[in-house]
């Protein structure tokens, strides 16, 4: 890391931090009064994009079903592999509060970068203590790519925007496959909303009656009970 001088903040960005055993101690070894920023987003859609992403650079893969699954017949989902494993959002952080306090993590949902991008980054800004300089004025929506692009600075001839490599069209997977997935996401997925204090799932924008969608996601008893008592009744399962 550089020097970092008074009031200056030095970013420094690894997306393989958080999913890395060993990352948490050696940040703490380092600087303890590190503030840590997460984006994390649907780990279904992640896994198929994390997919994506290979394919494009290896078009003799095997299918995303026979990667995900090591069995298709039982529906037994490989976790051994990197797609898979890193949207167990709750394993990963559990390893980092064994070093920092939940108050050093920022936790920034990928949906809501491209639906709110000047909302989470008004928060990451927040965090970091520094002045909401980035607002709305600063975005606009590219259509084509599906993401917000950052409005051209002055001096600058055009906008910026993501890379090529991002906002690929995904590959068709069946609804089945889809559905697997989430069922076996779905206690991971309300034990990080427990450890977070935060919800992750975007059914505003999901075109969806809010409640199918939630039920798609966390599953009837989710949506049917006061969320706090559901999740002490669900804690010894959320603990395998």
């Amino acid at each position: 890391m550089p020097r970092t001088l008074d009031g200056q903040v030095t970013m420094e960005k690894t997306p393989s931090y958080f999913v890395t055993k060993e990352a948490p101690r050696r940040v703490y070894d380092m600087s303890r009064d590190t503030k840590l920023i997460v984006v994390v987003r649907d780990p279904v859609t992640r896994a198929v994009s994390d997919y994506t992403q290979t394919l494009s650079k290896n078009l003799g893969m095997p299918a995303f079903q026979t990667l995900a699954f090591r069995n298709s017949t039982r529906g037994l989902v490989d976790t051994s592999w990197s797609a898979v494993r890193i949207g167990i959002y709750a394993k990963h952080l559990e390893n980092w509060l064994q070093y920092f306090p939940r108050s050093s993590l920022l936790f920034v949902s990928g949906e809501r970068l491209v639906t709110d991008p000047a909302g989470e980054i008004g928060r990451v800004q927040d965090f970091l203590g520094l002045k909401r300089v980035i607002t709305d004025k600063h975005f606009y929506f590219n259509q084509t790519k599906g993401f917000p692009c950052l409005k051209k600075p002055e001096g600058s001839s055009r906008p910026r925007c993501l890379g090529k490599s991002k906002g690929r069209p995904h590959p068709q997977i069946s609804s089945e496959v889809l559905l697997r997935l989430r069922d076996f996401y779905r206690p991971f997925n309300l034990k990080f909303y427990q450890m977070t204090g935060q919800d992750f799932v975007e059914c505003l924008h999901s075109g969806l009656p809010v409640l199918i969608c939630k039920e798609a996601f966390l599953g009837p008893s989710f949506v049917n009970q006061v969320r706090p008592s559901f999740l002490t009744k669900a804690a010894p399962a959320l603990q395998q």
